[in-house]
């Protein structure tokens, strides 16, 4: 994808008309365009993994889905790492979830996305509604933070340290360890 010799405000019919980037995540947070390079080895493989997992937890009401545009009530389009929606809204062929049809947002931070992952995102995700986020932190070591969504913002329920298999019972009963999701296959 070329991207078009302009500045912005940008919008979201206006980021969704670009067209599909396979060497960035495109996102528009407040107007403003942002380009993300692809992630690296060790966050993919946590992605798959975690959505695997989530996959294999969602009934028939839901879908999990890696890296779909998530609408936040058109200021704002994000790719969450993960998103687990309703499953009415995963059909046909839509360029984007709104945030109201989603349960969980789950982003895989690293460095490179780590004030986003932690501080931006959380808040536009608890604007919009979304009831879960999750976010599972590569450096120093694998943890996953697990966050609710409670007056407005969210609040920590569990902090899953990696090394230590855990069962998360919400929004989907899964038994995780961090430190499995980033390990590479045994061999």
């Amino acid at each position: 994808m070329q991207l078009p010799d302009r500045a912005g405000p940008w919008t979201l019919d206006d980021v969704l008309a670009l067209g599909e980037d396979t060497s960035h995540r495109v996102e528009m947070v407040g107007g403003a365009l942002l380009l993300t390079p692809r992630p690296g080895v060790a966050h993919q493989r946590a992605v798959r993994r975690l959505a695997n997992l989530l996959d294999a937890a969602a009934g028939g009401d839901v879908e999990v889905l890696a890296a779909v545009n998530v609408n936040l009530g058109g200021r704002a389009l994000v790719v969450p790492d993960v998103a687990v929606v309703r499953a009415a809204a995963a059909t046909g062929d839509r360029l984007c979830a709104d945030a109201g049809d989603v349960v969980l947002a789950v982003e895989v931070t690293t460095p490179d996305t780590a004030v986003t992952d932690r501080f931006t995102r959380p808040a536009l995700y608890a604007e919009a509604g979304i009831a879960h986020h999750w976010r599972l932190d590569l450096e120093p070591g694998p943890h996953l933070w697990i966050g609710a969504l409670e007056g407005g913002a969210y609040t920590t329920v569990a902090r899953v340290p990696g090394g230590r298999t855990t069962r998360i019972p919400a929004p989907l009963s899964v038994q995780l360890d961090p430190a499995g999701l980033t390990a590479p296959p045994a061999r």
